[in-house]
């Protein structure tokens, strides 16, 4: 082997390679498979995935896709982190959720948690959970000057804080020793009641807290700027980071008319968001995050040392799901990871079975054991901004941050977050965006494991006890699962009350070869909504139509390929039709439909809608459009 000279890179030894070459190297291939890209530029945005906000992932980043300069870690704009040793030193603040009412189950949860690797607690009070009088007994044997508290009492809040406040003093906890943040959060909690009335009195208790934490608590804050319940109404990351800057810009108002410093002011807010299964997204937000607040600070006159975004990231409960959700695991594993690599300054994974209700030991024990692995075996914290010089999270941090940022001035231009809730767009847009997404969701374009993706009917449901109601009224909660899980919960009834599944026969006609791709496709799709499947391979319509009939099925779907169904379909829908199924199916899509056969399924094709059709049939719920090819 050759051995380059001193000082020159193994590369040195090829030619250089331009993105023009690559480009048409694309086209070659893209036409061999059939398609039509175009030339250059356009066989590469051939190969762009679309996301939310009019963002794209591209194919291909060079060095050319940089964004604007990130600056160095701990400093302005502060993409890079907001201290300039990341979480090197200690890692980030593992943030442990509790909304257990019982306030010895809490206690004992609490101190399992920080006896096992937990830095900081997230506490609701009030309503119907946690009793904000029982705090006290929820934190016996805490150490307060140890452990930050973070508490979340809706409207209560004042009283919470008062609460914690006189725990401090009781147990003489000296002032600059405690840390957390009373979660004071008035047009949060406005989006998720939907309630006006109580705002402006709100605020102004806000602003009080605030100034009593400047002057006597520096560790604790007194605001959250939470966009979780953005998040969770279905909104774009766009369109939570510039919910968030319009809530963060109004309470920075508040409290600077209220007499505070705008530094000190910036130092009484914390920022809250959701780390979804979409890592790269995920990291992108929160670098976007704090390159927006930094700009939203240097217009407001603040000094650069206050200037950097504090950030607590929470997984996403959009993303859980109440089928299968020990996957989920593996969703907040990926959220977790994404957070911590985007900056996040505290993290909260929520157990993998919080779409159930309240979780058990085992659940918060695995909750808190993802970020011990992450942050003690993988090191993840032992690098600063690990993200930083991808060119792909570099442009992608900075295309966000743009589309974030005109969804925040248009949210201003309106009047500020208040007003855009009152008014009805902030509910109108996420509502919106989220019809699309629930239309991808429905052709399974954004699969979801478990659920819309290979489903296992035969699981066994976990029980779990109801967890205190969240606030409603106002923006709605959503999850990606939702419109499958209730196909479920129908298929479900249907076997409580009959002793089996709704059912559907499969006609695999010919050889495994020529029907396993569609008979999997077909299986998978249909007990995604609940409907269990019973199969044969032939391709005598005798055959099939005596199975058909031992099945108890009522619906029936061909599956094979396109050559066979020219030569068997028709015959095998008419028997199956003599032998009584209401409905035939077809697993693929052809120029038109053989005789016999009803509609057409295929990928791409509305899933929710063909299932709902079939639990109405074969349930005797409605009637299907036994006509319509789909």
């Amino acid at each position: 082997m050759k051995v380059p000279p001193e000082g020159l890179p193994l590369a040195a030894e090829f030619p250089a390679a331009h993105r023009e070459q690559w480009q048409r190297l694309v086209e070659g291939v893209l036409r061999k498979s059939g398609a039509q890209p175009g030339d250059g530029p356009a066989a590469e945005q051939a190969l762009a995935t679309t996301l939310q906000d009019g963002l794209s992932a591209r194919p291909l980043y060079t060095a050319e896709n940089t964004g604007a300069e990130a600056g160095y870690p701990g400093f302005a704009p502060f993409v890079r982190g907001g201290r300039p040793q990341g979480s090197a030193v200690a890692g980030w603040d593992v943030r442990q959720r509790h909304a257990d009412p019982d306030r010895r189950r809490t206690n004992e949860a609490v101190l399992a948690d920080l006896e096992n690797g937990v830095g900081s607690l997230w506490l609701e009070l009030g309503g119907d959970g946690l009793p904000i009088a029982a705090l006290p007994e929820a934190l016996t044997g805490v150490y307060l000057d140890l452990a930050a508290v973070a508490l979340d009492a809706g409207a209560e809040f004042a009283d919470a804080a008062e609460q914690l406040f006189k725990l401090y003093e009781e147990r003489e906890v000296s002032p600059a020793a405690a840390a957390g943040n009373l979660g004071a959060d008035p047009l949060g909690l406005q989006a998720r009641t939907g309630d006006t009335t109580r705002t402006d009195a709100l605020l102004a208790d806000a602003a009080a807290l605030a100034a009593r934490c400047a002057a006597d608590y520096p560790r604790v804050r007194a605001l959250t700027v939470d966009a979780l319940p953005y998040h969770e109404a279905g909104a774009s990351p766009a369109q939570e980071l510039g919910c968030s800057l319009a809530t963060g810009v109004a309470y920075l108002r508040a409290l600077t008319t209220a007499g505070l410093p705008v530094d000190a002011a910036l130092g009484q807010l914390e920022f809250r968001y959701a780390a979804d299964g979409d890592q790269f997204l995920t990291i992108a937000k929160f670098r976007a995050a704090r390159r927006l607040w930094a700009r939203v600070a240097e217009v407001s006159g603040a000094s650069a040392e206050a200037s950097a975004q504090r950030q607590h990231a929470v997984t996403s409960r959009v993303m859980m799901t109440a089928r299968d959700p020990w996957v989920n695991m593996l969703r907040t594993t990926v959220a977790c990871l994404a957070a911590g690599v985007g900056g996040a300054d505290a993290v909260t994974v929520l157990p993998f079975d919080t779409a159930l209700g309240l979780p058990d030991a085992f659940a918060r024990r695995i909750a808190r054991n993802t970020q011990s692995i992450l942050l003690e075996e993988s090191h993840l914290a032992r690098v600063i901004d690990p993200a930083g010089g991808s060119w792909y999270v570099e442009q992608l941090s900075e295309e966000l941050a743009h589309a974030a940022w005109a969804w925040f001035q248009e949210i201003e231009r309106t009047g500020g977050q208040r007003a855009a809730l009152e008014s009805g767009l902030v509910g109108e847009r996420i509502a919106a965006t989220w019809a699309e997404r629930s239309a991808k969701l429905a052709k399974r374009r954004e699969p979801v494991t478990g659920v819309s993706e290979f489903p296992h009917l035969e699981e066994q449901p976990l029980v779990r006890e109801p967890a205190p109601a969240a606030p409603g009224g106002g923006l709605p909660q959503v999850r990606r699962a939702e419109a499958y899980e209730a196909l479920r919960d129908r298929s479900d009834a249907f076997r409580a009350a009959t002793g089996e599944r709704p059912k559907l026969f499969l006609a695999s006609i010919g050889t495994a070869a020529a029907h396993t791709a569609r008979t999997t496709f077909a299986a998978n799709l249909f007990q995604a909504g609940g409907i269990a499947t019973v199969s044969l391979e032939s391709a005598d319509p005798a055959a099939f139509a005596e199975a058909f009939r031992a099945s108890g099925a009522t619906v029936a779907c061909l599956c094979s390929s396109d050559a066979l169904y020219g030569e068997h379909a028709a015959a095998v829908a008419g028997a199956l039709k003599e032998a009584g199924a209401r409905r035939v199916l077809l697993a693929g899509r052809l120029a038109e439909a053989p005789a016999g056969v009803d509609a057409f399924i295929h990928a791409g094709g509305d899933a929710v809608a063909v299932l709902t059709s079939l639990l109405d049939q074969i349930t005797g719920a409605g009637s299907a459009d036994e006509d319509k090819v789909a």
